[in-house]
Protein backbone atom coordinates (compact mmCIF):
# COMPACT_ATOMS: atom_id res chain seq x y z
CA UNK A 1 0.00 0.00 0.00
CA UNK A 2 1.05 3.43 -0.52
CA UNK A 3 2.91 5.50 2.13
CA UNK A 4 1.10 7.12 4.37
CA UNK A 5 -2.27 5.77 3.61
CA UNK A 6 -3.38 2.78 6.00
CA UNK A 7 -6.96 1.50 5.86
CA UNK A 8 -8.75 -0.68 8.37
CA UNK A 9 -11.02 -2.92 5.58
CA UNK A 10 -12.92 -4.10 8.04
CA UNK A 11 -14.56 -0.55 9.26
CA UNK A 12 -14.93 0.43 5.65
CA UNK A 13 -18.00 -0.72 4.08
CA UNK A 14 -17.18 -0.85 0.01
CA UNK A 15 -19.98 0.53 -1.91
CA UNK A 16 -19.99 3.45 -4.36
CA UNK A 17 -20.36 7.19 -3.44
CA UNK A 18 -23.56 8.91 -3.81
CA UNK A 19 -23.72 10.41 -7.66
CA UNK A 20 -23.96 13.99 -6.93
CA UNK A 21 -27.75 15.35 -7.34
CA UNK A 22 -27.06 17.34 -10.65
CA UNK A 23 -25.28 14.40 -12.27
CA UNK A 24 -28.84 12.77 -11.48
CA UNK A 25 -30.74 15.72 -13.26
CA UNK A 26 -28.53 16.20 -15.93
CA UNK A 27 -29.73 13.90 -19.17
CA UNK A 28 -26.25 15.50 -20.18
CA UNK A 29 -23.64 14.38 -17.66
CA UNK A 30 -20.58 12.82 -18.44
CA UNK A 31 -18.71 10.65 -16.08
CA UNK A 32 -15.25 11.42 -16.22
CA UNK A 33 -13.15 9.66 -13.79
CA UNK A 34 -13.78 6.67 -10.67
CA UNK A 35 -10.99 5.97 -8.55
CA UNK A 36 -11.32 2.79 -6.09
CA UNK A 37 -8.47 1.63 -3.16
CA UNK A 38 -8.49 -2.38 -4.11
CA UNK A 39 -6.20 -5.44 -3.81
CA UNK A 40 -3.87 -2.93 -2.22
CA UNK A 41 -3.39 -0.62 -5.04
CA UNK A 42 -5.28 2.36 -7.31
CA UNK A 43 -7.72 1.00 -9.88
CA UNK A 44 -9.46 4.00 -12.55
CA UNK A 45 -12.05 3.81 -14.90
CA UNK A 46 -11.06 6.89 -17.39
CA UNK A 47 -13.32 8.70 -19.59
CA UNK A 48 -10.42 9.41 -22.36
CA UNK A 49 -10.99 10.63 -25.54
CA UNK A 50 -14.12 13.14 -24.44
CA UNK A 51 -12.22 16.19 -24.83
CA UNK A 52 -9.91 15.08 -27.89
CA UNK A 53 -13.53 14.57 -29.73
CA UNK A 54 -13.83 17.70 -29.05
CA UNK A 55 -11.01 19.18 -30.40
CA UNK A 56 -9.56 20.31 -27.19
CA UNK A 57 -6.17 19.37 -25.94
CA UNK A 58 -6.98 15.95 -23.73
CA UNK A 59 -3.84 16.32 -21.31
CA UNK A 60 -4.94 20.23 -20.45
CA UNK A 61 -8.80 19.37 -19.95
CA UNK A 62 -7.62 16.69 -17.80
CA UNK A 63 -4.98 19.05 -15.34
CA UNK A 64 -8.19 21.49 -15.38
CA UNK A 65 -10.44 18.67 -14.37
CA UNK A 66 -7.98 17.36 -11.41
CA UNK A 67 -7.43 21.13 -9.98
CA UNK A 68 -11.48 21.32 -10.03
CA UNK A 69 -11.17 17.87 -7.90
CA UNK A 70 -8.35 19.60 -5.68
CA UNK A 71 -10.64 22.42 -4.75
CA UNK A 72 -13.54 19.87 -4.11
CA UNK A 73 -11.25 18.21 -1.57
CA UNK A 74 -10.45 21.06 -0.19
CA UNK A 75 -13.86 22.58 0.66
CA UNK A 76 -14.89 19.37 1.91
CA UNK A 77 -12.19 19.38 4.03
CA UNK A 78 -12.42 22.71 5.36
CA UNK A 79 -16.67 22.19 5.69
CA UNK A 80 -15.67 18.60 7.76
CA UNK A 81 -12.93 19.57 9.67
CA UNK A 82 -12.15 23.70 9.67
CA UNK A 83 -8.97 23.42 7.76
CA UNK A 84 -8.61 26.39 5.90
CA UNK A 85 -9.16 25.34 2.20
CA UNK A 86 -6.02 27.42 0.50
CA UNK A 87 -3.69 25.37 2.79
CA UNK A 88 -5.11 22.07 1.70
CA UNK A 89 -5.19 22.29 -1.61
CA UNK A 90 -1.44 23.92 -1.42
CA UNK A 91 -0.78 20.42 0.33
CA UNK A 92 -2.43 18.56 -2.33
CA UNK A 93 -0.71 19.96 -5.01
CA UNK A 94 2.48 19.72 -3.25
CA UNK A 95 1.90 16.09 -2.52
CA UNK A 96 0.69 15.74 -6.18
CA UNK A 97 3.51 16.64 -7.48
CA UNK A 98 6.00 15.09 -5.43
CA UNK A 99 4.56 11.86 -6.62
CA UNK A 100 4.61 12.92 -10.13
CA UNK A 101 8.22 13.26 -9.60
CA UNK A 102 9.04 10.37 -7.06
CA UNK A 103 6.28 7.81 -7.47
CA UNK A 104 6.16 5.10 -4.31
CA UNK A 105 4.46 2.53 -6.17
CA UNK A 106 4.40 1.75 -9.68
CA UNK A 107 1.43 2.23 -12.27
CA UNK A 108 0.13 -0.82 -14.06
CA UNK A 109 -2.90 -2.47 -15.66
CA UNK A 110 -4.15 -1.76 -19.01
CA UNK A 111 -6.62 0.79 -20.84
CA UNK A 112 -9.75 -0.16 -21.90
CA UNK A 113 -12.19 1.68 -23.51
CA UNK A 114 -15.78 2.10 -23.56
CA UNK A 115 -18.64 2.08 -20.97
CA UNK A 116 -20.95 -0.16 -19.36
Amino acid sequence: MRRGLTITLALIVMKPLVIPPAAQRDDNAIQMLSAWIAENGLHCSLNIGMWDAQGLNEAKSWGILLADVVRHIANAIESEHGIDKSETATEIAESFLDELNYPTSDTSGDFHPGHS
